[in-house]
């Protein structure tokens, strides 16, 4: 049926080239085989299997890309932890160590200038009442009555029963307690490290970021302002020590972050006034002892503070008698009582809502006969802003100094709530005229500043620094310590 090409009489020619137009292009395809149709079936194949391999070449790149990103990302998120060493203790420290025990002299410190700030704005300003602001008594207030008890119905007499007579039983003998074993003031505060840690991250690591750089231009000095004002150095304190870098990173040539550090550590310990007595005055005098006055706000840890220096007095060989003049807060006289059972001090209260400057005039007098070398009385929380209770404490004050002198007005701030407790300590050092500053809670703020602005604004110097909740958590500040602890 079918018959070949040749068969047919048809003629045969020779395979040569054809051009074809392919979408208006034309090209030369292979040799044209008569009875069969030009194919491109190889070049689409070669084109496809070209197409293909880039295709996987291009997702084996974003893949590796990927793995590469999600690696570093990782690393960098990962909280690596060591093995726990149980032979080791923790060290929480910051860097602050105070290199000897809290000192003790009954040499006069000279008052410092205070710092007029009235021009500058602050916080809390708004918060103090004049002393002559009408007071509100409370006969003043109408007080809803109490609704009328009912009658409870009268109840037959019953005969009275015999008394059965109680034989009387001997109390078991008291319990004393046991006092605590007290290091020597020299070994424990050798051994005591301050947690500085928040404080180095907010201060010292930024500030030194910032001048390690070299020549700084004027946003780069704002940005130094404005990290020293987060710290709470205030106004003042922050002006006077970005003045003082302007002028030694100049004339130094810092160049690295090692010479910024060594300027800023000179700076900051300027600023701190090193040269100033920082020791407590507790040494007796010829026939008296001498007398300490702990005050300051409620929540600021007085009392803590109070029962930690009875402490370190009687690990230096000090007989103590402490003064238990907070008669308002419950359990307050407690708290001391336990205190002084602890450290082998005696202790002297009053009934609960006795009055603060009597029970203060009899912890001196007791102190006076029992030969004590130290009395320190710890006194109400009170809010600067309740000037009845600042008068009050203006009166223990007077009463006591009609039995003996009182060497040292020690106000207790808490160092966690920064520049809010200026104007506080503003008002006690006009009603008490205070002699030094207890910073507490340092150890748990990042505003490391505050010890500059209280002494700058306040005029005194800081002598002590709470570090913990221990016993022995109570260190002498020293401020090349606490600006390396600082630094880092």
């Amino acid at each position: 049926m079918y018959r070949s090409v040749a068969e047919s009489g048809m003629p045969i020619f020779p395979a040569e080239s054809v051009p074809v137009d392919l979408a208006g292009s034309t090209r030369e395809t292979g040799p044209v085989i008569p009875g069969r149709q030009p194919c491109d079936n190889d070049g689409v194949t070669e084109g496809a299997l070209l197409g293909l391999w880039i295709a996987i070449a291009v997702v084996a790149v974003l893949v590796v890309v990927a793995i590469t990103v999600g690696l570093v990302r990782y690393r960098r998120r990962r909280i690596s932890l060591s093995e726990r060493d149980d032979a080791k203790p923790i060290d929480r420290s910051g860097g602050y160590t105070a290199s000897s025990g809290i000192t003790f002299s009954t040499s006069d410190t000279p008052t410092l200038e205070r710092i007029d700030t009235s021009g500058l704005p602050a916080v809390g300003d708004d918060a103090t009442i004049p002393r002559d602001a009408p007071k509100r008594a409370i006969s003043d207030v109408q007080l809803p009555e109490p609704p009328a008890e009912p009658v409870a119905p009268e109840k037959p007499v019953e005969p009275d029963e015999p008394e059965v007579a109680v034989e009387p039983t001997e109390a078991p003998d008291a319990v004393a307690a046991a006092v605590e074993d007290i290091a020597p003031a020299e070994g424990r505060m050798d051994r005591l490290r301050g947690r500085l840690a928040k404080s180095q991250n907010a201060l010292g690591r930024s500030m030194l970021g910032l001048l390690g750089g070299g020549d700084l231009d004027e946003d780069s000095w704002e940005a130094v302002e404005d990290t020293l004002l987060i710290a709470d150095l205030g106004p003042v304190v922050t002006e006077s020590v970005v003045a003082a870098l302007r002028e030694r990173m100049a004339s130094k040539s810092v160049r690295s972050e090692a010479d910024a550090r060594a300027v800023l550590r000179e700076v900051l310990m300027s600023e701190l006034r090193p040269e100033l007595d920082r020791s407590i005055k507790a040494l007796p005098h010829a026939d008296k002892p001498s007398v300490l006055l702990v005050v300051g706000v409620n929540g600021t840890g007085k009392t803590t503070t109070v029962g930690k220096l009875a402490r370190v007095l009687v690990a230096d060989g000090r007989r103590v008698v402490l003064g238990a003049a907070d008669t308002f807060r419950a359990a307050a006289a407690d708290q001391l009582q336990t205190w002084a059972a602890r450290v082998g001090a005696e202790v002297v209260r009053g009934p609960e809502g006795a009055d603060p400057a009597s029970v203060a005039f009899d912890a001196v007098d007791e102190g006076i006969k029992a030969g004590a070398d130290v009395v320190v009385i710890d006194t109400a929380g009170r809010l600067h802003t309740k000037t009845g209770l600042m008068d009050e404490l203006g009166k223990v004050k007077r009463v006591v100094e009609k039995r003996a002198t009182v060497d040292e007005v020690l106000l207790v701030l808490d160092a966690t709530i920064g520049q809010n407790s200026l104007p506080q300590a503003k008002v006690f050092a006009d009603v008490v005229d205070i002699t030094g500053v207890v910073l507490t809670k340092l150890d748990g703020t990042a505003k490391g500043g505050i010890v500059f602005r209280v002494q700058q604004e306040l005029g005194v110097p800081v002598k002590l620094v709470g570090l913990g909740e221990g016993p022995d958590d109570l260190a002498p500040f020293e401020p090349a310590a606490f600006v390396d602890a600082l630094l880092g």
